[in-house]
């Protein structure tokens, strides 16, 4: 008892110090390690324990050992005895067995004769047993067949699958007058599957006759007195209450049971069930699946195609053309009956199709969800997953059904092309391609039931003289083959586009698309992946990430269209039918853009992102107009001493002090026109003296004057018809601003276009508060631009003005005999100041013609008087040159404004023929008029100034300056200095 307190003791130690070492994990070495090391995560403060509890172990082993020695003595002497025995009784068991074998080959051995009778026996009952099914396979032909024509499919997978499994036992294996025979039921079986799936399809896509009463084709509400877009859509509503009531009685627990009297095609849902049932019984359902998902894009493909040819077939030609303008450019959205009756037809027709295909996915998914449930199949999640395929498919199908007739200006340009070349075509004689066939068999009406029968009938003939020769898979292969390449023009999918495609077309492509997706969400099994929201979001998303750049593309080019065309800035032919005055060709066909634009968006539901499209090509469009403005006005080479690239007129008009004069001028009136006037005219003289102008300052081209006046027009008449556009909505909507949708906001695809009452048929921009900003700011800058245009012209003027006549002045008037013709420059002056007048009366209003013209005196007067010391020299002959000139150059001026006098001019001039004297005479009669009281006016009172009378004196002895005597010289200079004194005495008196 001491030795099991000991042993008890230790036990209770390890269990508590020491419990890590009694695991399978415990790692010795690593024990000892720790042991060893004297850290803070070493085990070495807890040696000395451990060797007391190993001396505790060592002592309590070897008073167990010392206690039982005996018993453990006994115990392996008892262990040899047991061994030995067994080894004994494995012997024996030898011996019998060898003793066994030997006693049955000598029973085997004994009579020969009764072994062989046997044998004999089991072969011929062997025999009788082959022969026997032999005989039934003969049979399962003619029964296969018959199941096969009767359409009974389940009883056919029975009768075939008895047949492989009597053909392919092991003692059938053999023989090889069965060869043929093992042949065709392996043949059948593939061909079985073959024709239930081909079945399938055909009730699926709606191939078979019987699935004409699950849609209904478009019809045109026109009894009903209604207009063209309010149209019956034909709406699957008998498919659909057959399908509800199929799903209510649909059970798929139990495998389902073949009724012998029917016709099995005559329930189109019940056929359908049935051929997957079949399809599963015979092991093939994984193989039907992969089938239809395959073919799914094709089969789908063709429905649209053949849907297209139907459409087609019923509207002639004429009806599908795009509105033009006068001149052939694009005019707008035609919203004749003819373009709405093909688009209508076309999408309710083809989504009436869509809804009993989806109708006849969803029977498929429910029975083979059944199935699946039913059999337990593991790979459930591939066999119900098609609907969800569809689903994608139909995205994909409406997705390049709304680009196709979405397309790009490019894509219309090719599509006339096309139709042009085809029309030609036609038109011309000579022989037809031979490589392209007249007749096809897939023009043939193959839902007909007359052609049905007969095809029924001769396929029952064909296979009941060769069973196995026809299938419904290789029966339709050439005309799949056909329909491949029937109809690849003008869309990138391949169908035929029945109308020119354009983005205006979306008010008519959005109503039929809303209302399948809205009618597919009750087909839609409830247990796919499909999520219902996603429904509607697909569309939502395809007008915000693909219409909507599709929209920004086309609008860009049919914008830049009217930006690049050669005859773009030029004058409009028609302009008179829009405009009081000539306008750009190329502005009036933009305006015909944004109207239509505005009116397309008239017929969808709003969102601004669309409407911040035309504000940025309205932009856009100004900074064009601009940019032509910049290149009409720029100088060939840049000013060797100004550094100026524009012409000094389009410099003045655009900045500067004088700008701001300019800019005044034109909305003054009264007094402050002169004052306004006389301040234009001092810093344009101020300027020409410091930086003398070039011809290459002038914009001469009386073509580029034109087309300034034209730009100014147009740029007005945009402006004005471009603010009546002006509306600010109610409906905030911009997915071009907006991450993601909240589920309480209502999608834009389901608002209607919002119009108030008022509003009705008015074609009108919907903006927010805010993006009416930007639209303002356009309006702003066409306005700016115009009244920039407007100055410039204004400048332009009276600079062409500056540099003939400084050039006049700058001549001498030294002449020995009297000269009966103005100056070359004054004649200059006066063609071009009628060409001017000429251009802008016949393109501008008459207040911005008068703004242009006057007042044109004081300029012309100060400019003479003012520059008349650039005279280097005149005698009276020079005088009556320049009085010559003054002349010719009024009573031209006198054609553009009656009220232009140059009689102070005339005056001035008149003075050099009185000599010194007779100015100085002038000046004392002028102050004795005034009583001898100006002096505090400082000569106010006098017609002209100190410096101007300075000048005429100086003139009066230039002559004498200019002589080639010295002497001549000397008295000349004399005498002027004491006439310029005597002068200036003479008005310091006065």
């Amino acid at each position: 008892m001491a030795d099991e307190g000991i042993i008890k003791d230790v036990l209770r130690s390890i269990q508590q110090d020491w419990q890590f070492m009694t695991e399978e994990e415990c790692v010795p070495v690593q024990v000892a390690l720790q042991l060893m090391d004297s850290s803070s995560l070493g085990r070495a403060h807890q040696y000395d324990a451990f060797q007391e509890t190993y001396k505790q172990l060592q002592k309590a082993l070897k008073a167990i050992v010392n206690e039982h020695h005996q018993g453990f003595n006994s115990s392996i002497g008892t262990f040899h005895k047991i061994q030995a025995s067994i080894q004994s009784s494995q012997a024996r068991v030898r011996n019998l067995k060898d003793s066994l074998t030997e006693a049955k080959g000598n029973l085997g051995s004994t009579k020969p004769e009764l072994k062989s009778l046997a044998t004999s026996s089991q072969n011929y009952d062997e025999m009788l047993q082959t022969l026997s099914q032999i005989e039934q396979l003969e049979l399962i032909p003619e029964k296969l067949e018959s199941r096969i024509s009767e359409k009974k499919f389940l009883s056919a997978v029975d009768v075939l699958q008895e047949g492989l499994r009597m053909i392919r036992r092991s003692d059938m294996q053999d023989i090889a007058a069965l060869s043929e025979r093992r042949v065709y039921l392996s043949n059948q079986e593939t061909s079985l599957t073959d024709i239930m799936i081909e079945e399938l399809h055909s009730h699926l896509y709606l191939k078979s006759p019987y699935c004409h009463d699950r849609w209904k084709a478009y019809m045109q509400n026109g009894a009903k007195g209604t207009s063209a877009d309010s149209n019956e859509a034909p709406l699957a509503t008998t498919g659909e209450r057959q399908i509800h009531r199929f799903l209510e009685t649909l059970d798929v627990s139990t495998p389902m049971i073949e009724q012998a009297t029917e016709n099995p095609e005559a329930d189109s849902f019940s056929y359908v069930q049935l051929l997957v049932e079949a399809l599963n019984k015979l092991g093939q359902l994984d193989l039907a699946v992969d089938s239809i998902e395959q073919r799914l894009p094709v089969e789908l493909f063709r429905v649209v195609d053949k849907t297209n040819d139907e459409v087609d077939q019923r509207y002639p030609s004429t009806m599908r053309g795009f509105s033009t303008s006068h001149d052939g450019s694009f005019a707008g959205h035609s919203r004749e009956s003819g373009r709405t009756k093909i688009i209508s037809d076309l999408l309710w027709t083809l989504y009436a199709k869509f809804e009993a295909i989806a109708e006849g996915h969803r029977v498929l998914h429910e029975v083979i969800a059944g199935i699946v449930k039913r059999e337990g199949l593991h790979n459930a999640e591939s066999l119900t997953g098609g609907f969800k395929e569809l689903w994608k498919l139909y995205q994909s199908e409406m997705r390049s059904l709304l680009h196709d007739y979405l397309s790009t200006a490019g894509d219309v340009a090719r599509s006339r092309h096309t139709q042009n070349g085809h029309q030609g075509k036609l038109s011309q004689g000579g022989q037809r391609d031979r490589s392209k066939k007249v007749f096809k068999l897939s023009n043939i009406d193959t839902g007909s039931i007359e052609i049905a029968t007969e095809q029924e009938d001769l396929e029952m003939i064909l296979k009941a003289s060769v069973p196995g020769l026809v299938s419904n898979s290789h029966r339709k292969v050439g005309l799949m083959n056909n329909d491949a390449n029937t109809h690849h023009d003008g869309s990138a999918t391949g169908h035929k586009l029945l109308v020119e495609p354009s983005v205006f077309n979306m008010g008519l492509l959005l109503p039929p698309s809303l209302s399948f997706i809205q009618r597919l969400k009750a087909i839609v099994p409830p247990e796919s992946d499909i999520v219902m929201s996603t429904l509607t979001s697909f569309l939502d998303d395809f007008l915000v990430n693909v219409f909507h750049p599709q929209l920004d593309e086309t609008l860009t080019e049919l914008c830049a269209q009217t930006f690049i065309e050669l005859d773009a800035f030029q004058k409009d032919p028609h302009w008179a039918q829009v405009a009081r005055k000539p306008i750009f060709k190329g502005t009036s066909a933009f305006f015909n853009l944004v109207e239509t634009f505005c009116q397309m968006l008239g017929t969808i539901p709003h969102d601004q992102a669309f409407s911040q499209l035309i504000i940025t090509q309205m932009g856009l469009y100004q900074e064009k107009c601009f940019g032509w403005y910049k290149a009409s006005v720029t100088r060939a080479q840049m000013h060797t001493e100004h550094g100026m690239q524009a012409k000094i007129a389009a410099a003045y008009a655009e900045q500067g002090e004088l700008h701001d004069v300019t800019q005044q001028l034109s909305v003054a009136d009264g007094q402050e026109v002169e004052d306004l006037a006389a301040r234009e005219i001092d810093i344009l003289l101020t300027d020409a003296r410091e930086r003398p102008f070039q011809v290459s300052d002038l914009i001469l081209d009386r073509k580029t004057v034109a087309s300034l006046c034209l730009l100014y027009s147009s740029m007005k008449w945009l402006s004005s018809k471009i603010s009546h556009l002006r509306h600010i909505t109610a409906n905030p909507i911009d997915s071009s601003r907006r991450s993601g949708r909240s589920r309480e906001e209502k999608r834009w695809t389901m608002l209607g276009p919002e119009r108030e009452a008022e509003h009705q048929g008015a074609i009108l921009l919907p903006m927010t508060e805010e993006s009416v900003i930007a639209f303002d700011g356009v309006i702003t800058a066409y306005e700016d631009l115009a009244a920039t245009v407007l100055r410039t012209l204004h400048i332009e003027l009276r600079c062409r003005v500056i540099y003939y006549l400084t050039r006049t002045l700058q001549s001498s008037y030294i002449l020995e005999h009297p000269v009966a013709d103005p100056e070359p420059n004054i004649l200059t002056l006066n063609a071009n100041l009628v060409g001017f007048d000429e251009d802008i009366k016949s393109h501008l209003r008459e207040t911005e013609y008068r703004y242009i013209l006057t007042p044109l005196s004081p300029l012309l007067t100060t400019l003479l008087l003012r520059h008349a010391s650039l005279i280097p020299g005149m005698n009276r002959h020079g005088a009556a040159l320049m009085r010559l000139n003054i002349l010719v150059l009024q009573q031209n001026l006198k054609n553009l404004d009656a009220d232009v006098s140059l009689q102070r001019a005339a005056r001035y001039f008149s003075l050099f023929d009185q000599g010194a004297e007779g100015i100085l005479r002038s000046v004392r009669e002028r102050s004795g008029q005034t009583g001898g009281n100006g002096e505090e006016e400082g000569g106010g009172s006098l017609e002209f100034s100190y410096d101007e009378l300075k000048v005429l004196v100086e003139l009066g002895f230039s002559e004498g300056l200019a002589s080639d005597r010295r002497e001549v010289v000397v008295s000349a200079k004399r005498e002027c200095g004491e006439w310029v004194l005597r002068l200036s005495e003479e008005l310091w008196q006065s």
